[in-house]
């Protein structure tokens, strides 16, 4: 598990953010939600997504405006 992720995912529970993946058929997906965990997060539909680290390939957090 990377612990610099891990971390930093950590101080983002609750936070909107938006995740792109590695897809194994190739290719990325994205996901987008709030951070339940250092590892999941629930997205607009209330559907609970779980993620690993080493599928990342990058991810930032959204700012919303006011």
């Amino acid at each position: 598990m990377n612990q610099g992720l891990e971390a930093t995912f950590s101080a983002l529970i609750g936070k909107r953010v938006t995740i792109r993946l590695h897809d194994p058929e190739g290719g990325f997906r994205d996901i987008v939600g709030h951070l339940e965990s250092p590892i999941t997060l629930r997205n607009r539909h209330g559907k609970l997504i779980e993620f690993s680290y080493d599928k990342i390939a990058l991810w930032r957090e959204v700012v919303e405006k006011k």
